[in-house]
């Protein structure tokens, strides 16, 4: 890699000159020679904790990279960070931290890679919020980067049938109403998750990962094959060397992410039923690289993109049955082909998204992915809406819904825990639309994930005969008609902090509305008599993070993006 001038990179202020012979001492007592020393320094970040399985495979990935990056001439540069896993976090207090963990996740590799002056970055992430977190660092410093997913885990077996973790909160409402027993609970929580692995189904671990690749930041086929097998160290070992071929070409992530690629990685998550998280990361990508990018920019992709991979929670298969069927390549090669994605996007390979799929079939001895001319439905698997209740904007995710409107009687909760133990102790009815708020982003603070809730209430039966709004959002895994990301959020004085218990609602995933049956008057008058909500937090993360959040249709971002930047971290 004698191409690469290291008197031009980041690291120089760490490593080159007389002045820095104190800097040098320290990478040799940690046994770098000088030749080491003297090349680019890659940072090597991964998510890898116990937190749960989804990051325990990813400290073996990390050395693979790392190997990758020593062939091709680099340093490799070790460091963790934090994940908050939402399906431990869920249904409690708990959960509160799980959106703040992507900013933390984003500032703490942000900080790691600005304090030793890293040249290049190789992210590996396994759990929801720490795949948008690290493409966002990336994003921030534009330094060469390749994004890497850990992948997903191995479907667990329950009476001859595939399950994942969302069976178990499922099974949850089912326990509660009496349809399962207290044995059948236990002898499904025991097999859900075999192994190591983000949950297997389309939620939003897996629906970011095929991001990563529709977006250009991961290499093709690295996001589809499964955490546990050790093919996934191939990948990883071309991605370290991959981010080599990148620092010598200069070719940079706002070079790859653009408006274009956006909305690609929107596309595949339409195409995919994927998670309405992706709907609050995609704008906080977009905050990185000074692009517009919203919540509805990313409802009309969705609107125009036809639905075509029948995976879990709305449909039948899992992560590693669309890998073994052809994984998002293929995918993507059949979205090209139909006119819905972007062929002249750079992507880490170095070439555009056209070269890539440029030799790839579509395999029609599958069940689980469509060609774009045969599809499960002509939209997407995600819906935005706007009305007098939600002006900003909300989101519903439609896939696998039998009916698309939803009128009923609003049954109003200030908070998840007391509508939790309503749904619990049955305490509603058919048509109630139950609202969950000052679960926002600043009123949470922290937009809490409903899925213990939502999960509860398809246990029951009642997935589609009652409908959820919430100013929170819901886990990629949430099936039912659920309304979430309603801006303004109750804790700003939005609509949905007007609302009393009997209010008619209605709700047209058609037409992408949502309204509460109340004209402007009527709204002005319950606006003036509104309080606002105190906080239970005055101290701590989550009191710092309410103080600077935006709104989630701007994907709630905690600083203003590069629109404010002032000096480009590669440039210093």
């Amino acid at each position: 890699m004698s191409k690469i001038n290291k008197k031009k990179l980041p690291s120089r202020h760490t490593s080159l000159g007389p002045d820095r012979a104190p800097h040098r001492s320290f990478y040799y007592a940690m046994g770098e020679t000088e030749q080491d020393v003297a090349k680019p320094f890659v940072g090597v970040v991964s998510t890898w904790n116990e937190a749960a399985p989804c990051n325990t495979a990813l400290m073996r990935q990390a050395q693979s990279v790392k190997k990758g990056v020593k062939q091709f001439g680099g340093t490799p540069r070790e460091f963790c960070t934090i994940t908050v896993t939402d399906g431990i976090a869920m249904g409690h207090e708990g959960m509160k931290s799980s959106l703040i963990s992507r900013e933390i996740i984003a500032d703490s590799a942000e900080l790691t890679v600005r304090g030793h002056c890293y040249d290049a970055l190789v992210g590996i992430a396994g759990c929801d919020k720490s795949l948008p977190g690290l493409m966002m660092s990336m994003l921030r410093l534009n330094v060469p980067s390749v994004f890497i997913y850990g992948g997903s885990i191995l479907p667990g077996r329950y009476k001859g049938k595939d399950v994942t973790v969302v069976d178990v909160f499922e099974a949850v409402g089912k326990h509660s109403s009496g349809t399962m027993s207290s044995k059948e609970l236990r002898d499904l929580e025991l097999v859900a998750c075999p192994s190591a692995g983000a949950c297997g189904g389309q939620f939003t671990a897996n629906t970011m990962a095929c991001v990563s690749e529709a977006i250009g930041l991961a290499l093709p086929y690295s996001a589809g094959t499964p955490a546990p097998y050790e093919e996934r160290d191939k990948y990883a070992f071309e991605s370290g060397s991959t981010v080599m071929k990148l620092l010598e070409n200069n070719i940079k992530p706002r070079d790859i992410v653009t408006k274009k690629s956006l909305e690609n990685a929107a596309t595949i998550v339409a195409a995919t039923g994927g998670s309405t998280n992706a709907a609050l990361h995609l704008p906080a990508l977009a905050n990185e690289i000074g692009v517009k990018f919203d919540l509805m920019d990313v409802a009309k992709i969705f609107k125009k993109t036809p639905y075509l991979a029948d995976l879990k929670p709305g449909g039948k298969y899992v992560a590693k049955d669309m890998w073994e069927a052809g994984g998002v390549p293929m995918l993507l090669k059949t979205l090209y082909d139909g006119g819905f994605i972007h062929g002249d996007c750079i992507t880490v390979t170095g070439k555009t998204m056209k070269e890539n799929l440029k030799d790839i079939k579509f395999n029609s001895n599958q069940k689980v992915l469509r060609d774009y001319n045969n599809p499960l439905s002509p939209d997407g698997g995600v819906v935005g809406l706007k009305g007098n209740l939600a002006p900003d904007g909300a989101i519903v995710k439609i896939a696998g819904l039998k009916k698309l409107q939803f009128t009923g009687k609003a049954r109003c909760f200030d908070n998840e825990e007391d509508a939790m133990k309503a749904v619990q102790s049955k305490k509603y009815k058919d048509g109630d639309v139950i609202i969950i708020r000052y679960e926002g982003p600043r009123g949470g603070p922290g937009m809490r994930e409903m899925l213990s809730t939502t999960g509860a209430i398809y246990g029951q039966g009642k997935g589609e005969t009652v409908a959820l709004i919430t100013d929170g959002r819901f886990s990629g895994a949430t099936r039912g008609f659920c309304v979430g990301h309603v801006g303004p959020e109750a804790a700003l004085g939005g609509p949905i902090a007007l609302l009393k218990n009997g209010d008619i609602i209605d709700i047209d995933a058609k037409k992408g509305t949502i309204n509460v049956r109340l004209n402007r008057s009527q709204l002005a008058s319950r606006k003036k008599k509104w309080k606002a909500k105190k906080s239970s937090f005055g101290s701590g993360t989550l009191w710092k993070y309410a103080q600077t959040v935006g709104p989630a249709y701007l994907g709630a971002p905690t600083h203003p993006g590069k629109k404010k930047e002032v000096k480009e971290y590669s440039k210093i």
